[in-house]
């Protein structure tokens, strides 16, 4: 018997994240399992517009950011039973990175990832966060589509 104790799932705030949160919940329902809802913040160190940013405070830039996916992952935490499982956690630096160091990190069982379904020419230019850690994760990865007809099925609260 197959065992899921923890289940990982990246939130990006998009309609593809909520779906797979809403997998992620159920599927810990049926297993008894922990939830660990994580957003990564991305680094302004590293982006393209931090060379031309004089004046800003970038490390201001990154308190702000992370204070409201803090807000934002908390106001995504179910209520009843399900909400003491649920951990919320941030981490700064590139997605596919901290996605697969965290499930390694955490002994994650599962990570459930919403997927966006980009065409290939936005795939080829954007990449794929989902597609890297498909390949690199330490675990099994379920991947959600928004406009899957089961998600429906799944209970709002989750």
């Amino acid at each position: 018997m197959i065992t899921i104790k923890t289940i990982l799932v990246p939130v990006d705030f998009s309609a593809a994240a909520a779906a797979a949160r809403r997998y992620g919940c159920a599927l810990a329902r049926a297993f008894g399992s922990d939830v660990h809802l994580l957003h990564v913040v991305q680094d302004p160190y590293v982006q393209p517009w931090a060379a031309e940013a004089f004046g800003v405070s970038l490390a201001g830039v990154l308190d702000r950011w992370e204070q409201d996916a803090k807000m934002q992952l908390d106001a995504m935490r179910p209520s009843g039973e399900m909400a003491a499982r649920i951990h919320c956690v941030t981490r700064v630096g590139h997605p596919f990175v901290e996605i697969i160091n965290y499930a390694a990190e955490n002994q994650v069982d599962l990570i459930v990832m919403g997927t966006h379904g980009r065409g290939p020419v936005a795939h080829m230019l954007l990449g794929s966060v989902a597609e890297r850690v498909v390949r690199k994760a330490p675990c099994p990865v379920l991947t959600v589509r928004p406009d899957e007809p089961q998600v429906d099925a799944l209970p709002e609260d989750a």
